[in-house]
C-alpha cells in the first residue's frame, strides 16, 4: 500500500498547492532519559506468554536496534513495529532492570 504525499489530500483547486509530506517522516528520536516505557505482559492463543513494551518515540531503526539488544539480553525471540516491541516470554523483571541500566524511565503496567 502507498502513502500518498499530500497528506491525505485527494484534490486542490488552489493552483500554488504543494502538499505537506509531514506524514512520511519518522520522528526524531527522544533521549533515554526522557523517554516513558510501559512493560505488559499478554498472554495469547495457547496460553502463550508475551511481554510487550510500549511507549517508545523515535526512529524505527532506533527501536530495532533497542528490541535487538533486549532479545539478546534476555535470549529470546520477539519482534518490533509501531512503536511496540514483543518478547517471546515473562521476562518483565529482567526487561526493567536492562532499561534502567540503558538509562531509560520505565516501569510495569498492568496487573
Amino acid at each position: 500500500m502507498k502513502k500518498r504525499t499530500t497528506g491525505g489530500m485527494v484534490y486542490s483547486t488552489n493552483p500554488d498547492f504543494q502538499g505537506s509530506n509531514t506524514g512520511d517522516r519518522e520522528p526524531a528520536t527522544v533521549l533515554p532519559a526522557q523517554q516513558d516505557l510501559r512493560i505488559h505482559l499478554d498472554r495469547l492463543k495457547g496460553n502463550k506468554e508475551v511481554t510487550r513494551i510500549v511507549g517508545f518515540v523515535g526512529k524505527n531503526d532506533d527501536l530495532s536496534d533497542l528490541g535487538k539488544l533486549l532479545k539478546s539480553k534476555c535470549g529470546v525471540g520477539g519482534n518490533t513495529k509501531d512503536g511496540v516491541i514483543l518478547l517471546q516470554g515473562d521476562h518483565r523483571d529482567k526487561v526493567l532492570k536492562l532499561l534502567a541500566e540503558a538509562g531509560y524511565r520505565s516501569k510495569k503496567a498492568g496487573g
